[in-house]
């Protein structure tokens, strides 16, 4: 019972339904208490984001300098490609369903946060970022890159300490208030009487982005039963351990241990096993590039928003790498990703919550085709290193 209690998807679960009870059958008084604890969060995420960002990828550019070399490459390039594959793959199936499945609810569902019954916040409180999100990009890309080549660096130092003092905002401040911020986003949205609406709209986005999930990794495995000449299936259903044991623990660090197991078993290298599984769980995130791209998606048709590839062509390499070294906490990948969704896709505060609701109902699901897929990748880095060492 303290583990239910405890786990995200249950707080998120339970923040959807009291916010839909709040809006309904509170007065507007108390529902507009969670309206201006919402426009403060909302303004500290605005805060905060730019500082997520290097802290979370300056560190991990300055570690491709460490270690193996061509197999660390190898490794990054594959993990990355099959991240941009399950991206534009999301992109093209549903960019031609979304629009035909969606197409009753646009009707029904009113642009967020144009309501005559929309709440509005006690007072607000301005707090403007240090940097924006793409100066903060480009900033963690210089410093990081140039850390890669430094043998010994104090800065090096800086910026693990950095990352430290981030991984603390993001797990002990963040995460926690996230369901009560989704509390209010849905007290609002049931106040002005389009939370139904909403709701039969998760039901389908989950629903398509469920079939996806099971596609990319079929289509994974049997890239990887090509390259090793070996049977497909018999190689996912070895994998099988780890998808269920992602399910539990919504964590790909956590679930490195069996990860590593059954790639061994399927016939991959300890040594490469063990190289490969612990650096995907942090850089392969082709499950979460899929429910954040199709979401994405989702949340603009039913906007009204204009959307291109040349817009998601930008968006998805920029996702992928965003989201590198993602924190190993439930939401951690949403939480990278959210300062471009700001800043190419235009996504305000409300459709940012709504991202954060829909990612973390689904994140055992993503999580679980993360780490399902790093096996694929072993199985190839393993075929690939074993002909370089026969040549």
């Amino acid at each position: 019972m303290k583990n239910l209690f405890s786990n995200l998807l249950f707080k998120v679960f339970i923040a959807i339904v009291l916010g839909i009870v709040f809006g309904l059958y509170l007065p507007e008084s108390v529902n507009r208490i969670f309206t201006t604890f919402n426009a403060f969060f909302g303004q500290f995420l605005n805060f905060a984001i730019p500082l997520i960002i290097m802290g979370l990828i300056m560190p991990s550019i300055s570690d491709l300098g460490k270690g193996a070399g061509k197999l660390l490459l190898l490794t990054a390039a594959i993990a990355y490609g099959s991240t941009l594959f399950s991206g534009f793959m999301t992109y093209f199936v549903v960019s031609d369903f979304f629009p035909q499945l969606l197409e009753s609810h646009v009707n029904n569902v009113a642009v967020i946060g144009n309501s005559t019954l929309e709440l509005t916040p006690y007072f607000t409180i301005s707090i403007p970022p240090a940097l924006d999100v793409m100066t903060a990009l480009v900033f963690a890309f210089v410093i990081g890159l140039g850390l890669s080549y430094q043998e010994k660096s104090s800065l090096k130092l800086v910026v693990k300490d950095f990352e430290k003092i981030i991984m603390q905002l993001i797990e002990n401040v963040i995460v926690p208030l996230l369901p009560l911020f989704i509390l209010g986003i849905f007290a609002s949205m049931s106040f002005s009487g389009k939370v139904f609406s909403i709701l039969s709209v998760f039901l389908n986005i989950i629903g398509v982005i469920f079939a996806l999930h099971i596609i990319l990794l079929l289509l994974q495995f049997t890239i990887a039963g090509i390259v090793t000449k070996k049977n497909p299936f018999k190689l996912l259903l070895t994998m099988l351990p780890a998808y269920f044991t992602a399910l539990g623990t919504q964590s790909s660090a956590a679930t490195i241990p069996v990860t590593l197991e059954q790639t061994i078993k399927n016939g991959v290298s300890e040594k490469i096993a063990g190289f490969v599984i612990p650096l995907c769980a942090t850089i392969h995130l082709s499950g979460s590039t899929m429910k954040i791209t199709a979401c994405a998606i989702a949340l603009m048709i039913l906007q009204g928003m204009p959307f291109d590839f040349a817009l998601f062509t930008g968006f998805i390499f920029m996702l992928g790498i965003a989201m590198v070294a993602a924190p190993g906490v439930p939401g951690g990948a949403i939480m990278a990703a959210v300062g471009i969704l700001q800043s190419m896709l235009g996504f305000s505060e409300e459709m940012i919550g709504l991202m954060i609701a829909l990612y973390i109902a689904m994140d055992s699901f993503g999580t679980a085709c993360n780490v399902t897929g790093d096996g694929a990748i072993a199985l190839i880095v393993d075929r690939i290193t074993k002909e370089k060492l026969v040549a």
